[in-house]
């Protein structure tokens, strides 16, 4: 299905009732795609729009996204459609009024689309940097933090390789105008991080201006390559860890790598999933993090080793 469907269930006394139905074109990316404020209902979706052809194959579909808002009842009472044409959404986040949207195929649009006239959403502006966001968490009322990749546009061809990990930082202050006020690139294509498909292995608080993130590095042999690295070639997973920022809007490097943690050590193959963290927390001025094997204690200050315990022994 190219629809997303509805339902508006109320529960009373352990009784499930619905209440309303109602349906969308498209599917939803995730959770963040949908938003309820001040009664309406609100959610973004990625569909396929059928485009008559002169020539065969006739009826060629193509990608399009929507931001669709519904009342109490589940109606459509305003649509933004055919955002970005050819594009899908990478992510979505809502706070209050106001919708970021961020989709890509050659380039990344980072789209800031007012929603307070719930009858009238207008897109208010637009920025095109290169890589995309996979997860949007809100810094403030005036700056949202990107995570994803970074790309190179192919040369030939309507799209981009993926390369590092990426994390941005967008200014939305002048909501026309956004802009990126900062990024940090970690390692060579094949670099992932589980932030990009789980919002939970994503650890930030403002108030300690602490940003942590799980990456496996991918590292490309460069020498392999004496006329420069082709943009399409994947480099070998050499560490897995967690990357330390201090992450603030007075610094003039405002995403500053604190430093790092991994639990892969003494010989054993960076590829070893069991080794790789997949969460973090702090306690305090102590930051845990936790992979199968083992959860390690450090010191938040200068990110020095109190413990660590051995879960597999």
């Amino acid at each position: 299905g190219d629809q997303t469907f509805l339902h508006r269930i109320h529960i009373e006394n352990g009784e499930n009732f619905i209440d309303a139905d109602g349906v969308v074109p498209g599917p939803v990316l995730n959770q963040f795609s949908m938003d309820e404020h001040e009664s309406y209902f609100r959610i973004a979706t990625t569909s396929r729009m059928m485009r008559l052809a002169e020539e065969p194959p006739q009826g060629l579909s193509q990608l399009q996204n929507n931001v669709y808002i519904l009342n109490m009842d589940l109606d459509i009472v305003a649509r933004l459609e055919n955002i970005a044409p050819g594009e899908s959404i990478h992510s979505a986040r809502f706070m209050e009024n106001l919708c970021y949207l961020v989709t890509f195929r050659k380039v990344d649009p980072f789209f800031v689309i007012d929603l307070s006239d719930s009858y009238s959403p207008q897109i208010l502006g637009e920025l095109k940097v290169t890589g995309y966001s996979d997860y949007l968490h809100l810094y403030d009322e005036n700056h949202v933090i990107g995570v994803g990749k970074e790309t190179i546009s192919a040369e030939l061809g309507d799209f981009s390789w993926y390369q590092g990990v990426k994390i941005s930082l967008f200014d939305v202050t002048n909501m026309s105008e956004p802009r990126e006020l900062a990024k940090y690139e970690i390692g060579d294509r094949g670099t992932d991080s589980p932030v990009l498909s789980e919002h939970k292995a994503f650890l930030f608080e403002k108030e300690k201006n602490l940003l942590v993130i799980p990456v496996s590095v991918a590292d490309i042999n460069e020498s392999r390559y004496p006329n420069g690295v082709p943009p399409y070639v994947s480099g070998e997973i050499v560490w897995q860890g967690a990357y330390v920022f201090t992450i603030s809007l007075t610094l003039e490097e405002k995403i500053m790598l604190r430093g790092t943690i991994t639990h892969v050590e003494n010989g054993v193959n960076a590829q070893d999933n069991s080794c790789h963290i997949k969460r973090m927390l702090y306690i305090e001025e102590v930051l845990y993090t936790i992979s199968e094997n083992k959860i390690k204690i450090n010191s938040l200050s200068d990110l020095s080793e109190i413990k660590e315990l051995k879960l597999n022994e």
